[in-house]
């Protein structure tokens, strides 16, 4: 029987034969409370809508027969109950207005709609009461036929709809703005896709059982065009990071790749699959369900999916930031920082048995300058590539600088045979087939805990001391190497500070006229003072200059020093004397080194003549070109030239004859040869040579007087040498002079 087939106002009763069904899904049917104190009014009031459906629901009835009983009721069914058919006059002769007042302050119920009823008439005006309470209307049992109580019903139930569609669609809001805003905090890809599948399942009522998906692209770094599952709930959160063909459910892939395809919402009786897009990142959630969704849901997920696609641009946003702050771009391998990160947790790869590696590319830079980049490019690739394919998941990888790579693994796959036997092969990049080399430092990994960078650091250290390594093309961290390192670092860091302090002093040593004996120069020696009333060597300093490139800030000072010396020297009537001063290759380097001579000549009003630069063959043979332009125009100048150490390096006799020189200057390992009764037959190989070429030559390190009248019997112009005075400050100097005159 539906609402229209009521077409009188008389009251039907029919027999109370027990044959209408009230046991009915509650989920299903419209739920109406009757409170009656009169069995008889329940009868017929059952009687008269058991064949009413409203929407293709029918109704089930509930029975109440006090306000107590009503009220308690009502907490068993507050969710459910659409109409309340509620009699005044009961226990109590307002016992019906406590009832309403209780659903509607007490317990805050405010969906279900109330028809009162009154078996008294005039007993409360209606419209005093209407205004009053909130309820739907309020008659007297007698006017209520069987027409006009259908007609009631009917429009309560459409007014409970309607109040309850706007009371879900407010829940529903404001579960999306708290659902959006839980998400908005989400920077991680998989908490994000998570909170998604959550939220959805949860804002229709669903359990919690679905996937998110999207291609590959950046989200996942990697190229392929596959569907992935990016996150989950429910049986399928394991398959996240996997392609959705691994979910072996045709009906999800199929459903999934279609939305994608559509780019639009698909929405099936066992399953919806939702459509994610926002500036160019898009994705697919499949939601499995038990029942159909509604209309309202369906417009609530709308809702709910542009909101939270803003969100899902911020998070592969974030996730792109990471990739540029932790991966590297090009390999898509961990970078610098993420390898770091790596070896900060050493519980991971931590043992006896498991080292750090750090492979360097040899003459990458020759590629890139005589290929091309891109080239350069796709070599790294390529590398980076059979590093994949070469080593399991038990070694970690990364791209630690340009043509740097690191590995974290056991020792017997991150080990020197391991890795070099992946670059026996050439790498074919386009058309071109490329043979690689490549220096491998090494650290073991103990139990302790240490800081990833620090771990870095000592490998790197191992690195640099494998490219000197002239045998093999690797070398394992020890630590007595770091402590030379840091050693050198200190001592450098001083050097430094000395030098800008002006603790650095110039001494001077006599050069000697072999045959009367008197001055005829000297040659500024470099002191560094340790603080402590001694002195560095110039052997350990020189070097940790020439290092750090100090040596050629200090070698402009020992020049201006020396000028301002001679000028000193000039003044006291030493002018016919000469210094000569050691230069080293990285001063030939700085483009300004001949103007900065000249510069120092100029200031102190020196004469080009009583400056002598020294050089060793070591200097003319590294680069010699640059060694030889320089030179001549010194010499143009009027600054003498002289060899120092001659004989111990590589001599080049072609370039001995380009060089502008004025003196040999035989090392004092060849003096020190001459003995009585005893040839030296180098050094007089040198003076030899020195004399043919018309060349001055001295002798070093002479110190007793056979060893000087050797060198006088070979023709050897001059001497420098204890035997004649040790090295010494500028004022021990003038007072030599003053004695030897």
């Amino acid at each position: 029987m539906s609402a229209m087939d009521y077409d009188n106002d008389e009251l039907i009763f029919l027999d109370d034969d027990g044959s209408v069904e009230e046991q009915v899904l509650l989920g299903k049917d419209w739920n109406i409370l009757i409170v009656d104190d009169d069995e008889e009014i329940h009868t017929v009031t059952r009687l008269a809508l058991s064949d009413l459906v409203v929407n293709d629901r029918k109704l089930n009835f509930i029975h109440a027969y006090s306000a107590k009983q009503a009220k308690a009721l009502l907490h068993e069914y507050s969710n459910s109950i659409a109409i309340i058919l509620l009699d005044v006059v009961m226990e109590t002769d307002d016992a019906g207005f406590d009832v309403v007042k209780y659903i509607r302050e007490d317990m805050k119920l405010f969906e279900p709609r109330i028809i009162l009823r009154t078996g008294q008439p005039g007993y409360a005006p209606e419209e005093q009461v209407i205004k009053v309470y909130d309820i739907n209307d309020y008659k007297t049992k007698t006017e209520l036929t069987r027409a006009k109580l259908l007609t009631t019903i009917i429009s309560s139930l459409r007014s409970y709809q309607q109040i309850i569609t706007i009371s879900q669609s407010r829940a529903g809001l404001e579960k999306i703005i708290t659902s959006s805003a839980n998400l908005f905090e989400e920077h991680s890809v998989k908490e994000f896709c998570e909170g998604v599948v959550t939220q959805i399942s949860s804002l229709i009522g669903l359990d919690s059982e679905g996937l998110l998906c999207a291609r590959a692209g950046s989200l996942l770094d990697r190229d392929d065009s596959e569907v992935y599952v990016l996150g989950a709930a429910g049986e399928y959160a394991k398959f996240i990071n996997h392609p959705v063909a691994d979910v072996k459910n045709i009906e999800i892939e199929e459903n999934v790749v279609r939305c994608l395809r559509l780019k639009k919402h698909i929405f099936e009786p066992s399953c919806s699959v939702l459509y994610i897009s926002r500036a160019g990142f898009e994705a697919a959630v499949y939601v499995r369900q038990t029942h159909e969704i509604s209309e309202l849901d369906k417009h609530l997920l709308e809702v709910f999916l542009s909101s939270i696609s803003v969100g899902y641009e911020n998070v592969n946003l974030f996730h792109e930031l990471r990739n540029a702050a932790f991966r590297d771009w090009l390999t898509r391998l961990p970078n610098r920082n993420e390898f770091i990160n790596m070896l900060d947790k050493p519980h991971l790869f931590a043992g006896e048995n498991c080292s750090v590696a750090l492979i360097d590319v040899n003459h990458f830079s020759d590629v890139n300058d005589g290929l091309g980049q891109e080239v350069g490019n796709e070599l790294l690739r390529a590398i980076s590539g059979r590093f994949q394919t070469s080593f399991d998941g038990l070694v970690k990888k990364g791209r630690i600088g340009a043509d740097v790579f690191g590995l974290i693994g056991p020792d017997e796959l991150v080990c020197p045979e391991a890795i070099n036997a992946i670059f026996q092969s050439s790498f074919k990049v386009g058309d071109h087939t490329l043979p690689v080399n490549v220096t491998l430092g090494f650290c073991k990994l103990d139990n302790k805990r240490n800081i990833g960078i620090e771990i870095l650091k000592r490998t790197n250290i191992a690195l640099n001391r494998a490219k000197k390594n002239l045998t093999d093309n690797f070398e394992y961290y020890a630590k007595d190497i770091e402590d030379q390192t840091t050693w050198r670092l200190d001592m450098i860091r001083r050097l430094r500070s000395d030098f800008a302090a002006r603790k650095l002093e110039l001494w001077f040593q006599p050069q000697i006229d072999l045959l009367n004996e008197k001055v005829v120069g000297m040659e500024g020696l470099l002191r560094w003072p340790d603080g402590d009333g001694g002195y560095i060597s110039p052997a350990i300093f020189v070097p940790l200059a020439e290092y750090s490139g100090l040596i050629v800030d200090i070698g402009e000072w020992v020049l201006e020093e020396s000028c301002r010396r001679l000028q000193a020297l000039k003044e006291k009537n030493y002018g016919h004397l000469r210094v000569a001063v050691n230069i080293s290759i990285p001063q030939f380097r700085d483009r300004l080194f001949v103007e900065k001579v000249k510069h120092a000549l100029s200031n102190a009003n020196c004469d080009p003549s009583r400056l002598e630069l020294e050089i060793t063959e070591s200097v003319v043979m590294d680069e010699p070109q640059i060694v030889i332009d320089a030179l001549r125009s010194l010499k143009e100048f009027g600054v003498k030239i002289a060899i120092d150490d001659f004989g111990t390096g590589f001599s080049s006799m072609s370039y001995l004859q380009q060089l502008p020189l004025d003196r040999l200057k035989v090392d004092r390992s060849f003096v020190k040869d001459i003995k009585p009764g005893a040839s030296a037959v180098l050094a007089e190989t040198i003076v030899t040579l020195g004399n043919k070429l018309g060349l001055l030559t001295i002798a070093e390190g002479v110190e007793k007087r056979e060893q000087a009248s050797y060198m006088i019997k070979l023709g050897c112009d001059e001497a420098q040498g204890y035997l004649y005075a040790k090295p010494m400050p500028f004022d021990a100097l003038l007072a030599f002079l003053e004695n030897h005159d």
